[in-house]
């Protein structure tokens, strides 16, 4: 596969249930190989075990739990270089991280950002519902009995136009977790999710082919599934250079594109 024809593929790479320190490492190594057009663009999903992240631009007063109540509850505490403020991550919460080179789509951070938005509007309009922006507020909203809720976040970073982090999307997250924090740093918004919104249990797996779908849509790609192991070994490639890492990919089996 050369580089002409990758410009229009996403692979799409499950991590299952997984840490935030290590999801952190991976898309850094992605960053950089994204940089150096050794693969095309890619969007990891993931589930992490309970963590809260306090972006770049967070306050600290924003949390509200004491370290000894987080311990308890099993709750980890990281900084990242993420932009937005304070946010739970947690089991029933698809997290999508995109690492998009944004000099082959559009070099506008405020674009990139309405754009996955969108998805998510367009996602949960699958479901039924009428999610929404909200002006001056990041990420997607439900209006319901309560008033506005915030059923997805959005915190990203940019390097020389490659993206990383992204979006949380609340499905069937244990929304008591968010009582530990204001979330994002707004006071009198609360977090929902969809199984809350339908009124019914749902699945993370039922959620994300229609993310995966509406993904490939609107930034304008294939979405090709690629294993974890064979990204991290590809990885292990360019940390020892041997050949186009693109030859590589396409000896180990090219990846077959998901309808979108």
């Amino acid at each position: 596969m050369g580089k002409k024809e990758s410009a229009q593929i996403c692979w799409v790479v499950d991590l299952g249930l997984v840490a935030y320190g290590p999801s952190c490492q991976l898309q850094r190594e992605l960053v950089e190989a994204r940089k150096a057009g050794d693969i095309p663009d890619v969007l990891l999903l993931c589930e992490h075990t309970h963590v809260i992240t306090l972006g770049r631009n967070g306050k600290r007063e924003h949390l509200r739990a004491s370290e000894h109540l987080l311990a308890q509850m099993n709750v980890e505490f990281r900084s990242s270089d993420r932009g937005g403020d304070i946010t739970y991550h947690g089991p029933g919460q698809v997290v999508g991280y995109p690492i998009l080179d944004l000099r082959e789509h559009r070099r506008d951070v405020r674009w990139y950002v309405e754009q996955l938005e969108e998805l998510m509007i367009r996602m949960t309009a699958d479901f039924g519902l009428s999610a929404r922006r909200i002006p001056d507020k990041h990420g997607v909203w439900l209006d319901t009995r309560a008033g506005e809720e915030k059923l997805a976040a959005i915190g990203v970073h940019l390097s020389r136009w490659v993206t990383s982090h992204g979006f949380a999307y609340n499905v069937s997250t244990d929304l008591r977790y968010f009582d530990l924090i204001v979330p994002c740093g707004i006071a009198d918004k609360r977090a929902t999710s969809l199984g809350r919104a339908l009124g019914r249990s749902v699945r993370v797996a039922q959620v994300w082919p229609a993310l995966i779908e509406h993904f490939g849509k609107v930034f304008g790609r294939e979405m090709a599934p690629v294993a974890r192991t064979e990204l991290e070994e590809i990885l292990a490639q360019r940390r020892a250079p041997v050949g186009n890492l693109m030859d590589a990919r396409a000896a180990a089996g090219a990846a077959k594109g998901t309808d979108a």
